[in-house]
């Protein structure tokens, strides 16, 4: 439980009650607790060492595949499903769909620390991250990365400031969040255009390599596909977290006046439209890069099938029936595959069908692996440390009457 001390701070009840260090500690002591520490207290050394003996004795990377887990997971992948935080606040912020703000918090915050985890995923797989400088001191216009990296040191700019808004409220700061409320709507719009910019910037990379990514995924049109799928993630991904806080946060959401069910099914409806499009659009790229005929050749024929029929067709025809019918554990069931779809997609892109016709193919090391699942469950710690602590799923009682 959460309340507002005297001077509009936010701390957690259960700490100020009275309860002993024994019982606080009992309450630590979970078996999810215990699976999370062994992760990282393996996983935090290893991405340590990766920096002392470098990237050729921790990772299977070569000169033909420099990019490998570290990329294809934890920076594109991430960046996709922490979409939500500007696929949210668009929808609040700039369409004025106020039955969606209750969430919009929680979409930021998955926003905001899915792009830390990416960024240090990211660090970890450049050779000289300290080179990383070079962005802000030399002209590279005309590149695809340096666009990125632009865009993605923005968009975290702007990400920030809007986490900064239930961070100084739970620290009690009035001439801090005050303002920073007032401006939400111009840090929205920004947030929307650093973000179309960057998630469709990450598929024009592959553009320029038709002969290494195998033609049922390359396309022209890529960088469309990209941005289409950034914004599929964010609105399964914001699914897929609000039905696990609903659970795991409960007491949080006591007396909360939105109807959690009717949010789900107006998502529902939502991804279902931008699923079906990208279905279709996905068939016209394959048609215009005149690659019918790999559909279900080899192995990667197959694959593909299995990508656009088990996590494309699939979950967009379960949440219009969902939708349609208020049937809402279809609508979280259908979330939780387009989130799988995305990470498979984005897994596809930049690691399976790339350099296909390479017989060493890349595998990622053990020691890659342990990192992107440590990576994963220190975004989940935090996001739990600051959910329960600051108000995120539940506002300070002014702001949220606001939006009844």
């Amino acid at each position: 439980m959460m309340r507002a001390d005297a001077n509009g701070g936010w701390f957690q009840e259960k700490i100020l009650l009275g309860l002993t260090p024994r019982d606080y500690l009992r309450t630590l002591l979970t078996p999810m607790n215990g699976v999370a520490f062994f992760i990282c207290a393996i996983g935090v050394p290893l991405l340590l060492y990766r920096f002392y003996a470098g990237l050729g004795a921790t990772t299977n990377l070569t000169q033909s595949q420099p990019w490998g887990v570290w990329i294809g997971f934890d920076m594109m992948t991430g960046i996709a499903l922490a979409a939500g935080g500007f696929t949210i606040g668009a929808a609040v912020e700039i369409f004025g769909l106020k039955e969606f703000h209750p969430i919009e918090r929680p979409a930021i915050l998955t926003g905001f620390l899915g792009y830390i985890m990416a960024v240090i995923g990211l660090i970890a797989d450049l050779g000289k991250p300290w080179n990383m400088v070079q962005i802000f001191a030399q002209n590279g216009t005309r590149s695809v990365l340096f666009e990125v990296a632009w865009c993605v040191v923005c968009y975290t700019c702007v990400l920030s400031l809007e986490f900064a808004v239930p961070f100084f409220e739970w620290l009690g700061v009035k001439r801090i969040y005050q303002p920073l409320r007032k401006a939400l709507l111009a840090l929205t719009v920004l947030s929307v255009m650093f973000s179309s910019m960057h998630q469709s910037a990450l598929g024009s990379l592959f553009i320029i390599a038709p002969g290494k990514l195998h033609p049922l995924w390359w396309s022209p049109w890529i960088f469309a596909f990209f941005f289409m799928t950034a914004i599929i993630a964010g609105i399964s991904m914001v699914i897929v977290e609000s039905t696990i806080s609903h659970k795991v946060f409960a007491h949080q959401l006591e007396g909360q006046h939105h109807d959690a069910d009717a949010l789900t099914l107006g998502l529902g409806k939502a991804g279902a439209v931008v699923l079906f499009a990208y279905f279709f659009l996905k068939l016209q790229g394959v048609i215009d890069a005149h690659a019918w005929g790999y559909i279900g050749q080899g192995f990667l024929g197959v694959w593909w099938l299995v990508e656009m029929l088990g996590f494309v067709l699939l979950p967009s025809m379960l949440f219009a029936w969902g939708a349609r019918n208020r049937r809402v554990g279809a609508v979280r069931v259908a979330g939780a595959i387009a989130v799988l779809g995305i990470i498979l997609n984005r897994v596809n892109v930049s690691m399976v069908a790339w350099d296909w016709q390479n017989p060493d193919h890349y595998v990622p090391s053990w020691i890659e692996l342990w990192v992107s699942l440590t990576l994963v469950t220190l975004g989940v710690l935090a996001f739990r440390w600051i959910v329960n602590r600051m108000p995120v799923l539940r506002e300070p009682a002014d702001l949220a009457a606001g939006h009844h």
